[in-house]
């Protein structure tokens, strides 16, 4: 199996900054694309940003220009920087990545989530 652990998520005041990572362990082959998703309350789970491990990068267009996507290969990280923050950014933000994990019957094709990190956006 293959998992993701976020971290950064925090309470922020409009306009201020915040920089989100999610680290991907377990038997990983390799990891092809990784991305950022939200869900704010009462909305359905969007996509943020995503990157591939050619490192070209996709936005929404609420975020562009304000976020930028990284990512460390040889640490199997994600980073999500998120500059000029605004009250409906609030929302809790998910890691995922898709790739091919190692088994005991050569390499098969995982997709993983993150728990979770809680990112409110608030004076």
């Amino acid at each position: 199996q293959v998992q993701l652990v976020e971290s950064g998520g925090d309470l922020v005041q409009p306009g201020g900054s915040l920089r989100l990572s999610c680290a991907a362990s377990g038997s990983i082959f390799t990891i092809n694309s990784m991305g950022w998703y939200r869900r704010a309350p009462g909305k359905q789970r969007e996509l943020v940003a995503s990157i591939t491990s050619g490192g070209s990068t996709n936005y929404a267009g609420s975020v562009k220009g304000r976020f930028t996507i990284s990512r460390d290969n040889a640490k199997n990280t994600v980073y999500l920087q998120m500059n000029s923050l605004k009250p409906e950014d609030t929302a809790v933000y998910y890691c995922n990545a898709g790739g091919f994990r190692r088994t005991d019957h050569g390499r098969v094709p995982f997709g993983s989530w993150g728990q979770g990190t809680q990112v409110t956006v608030s004076s």
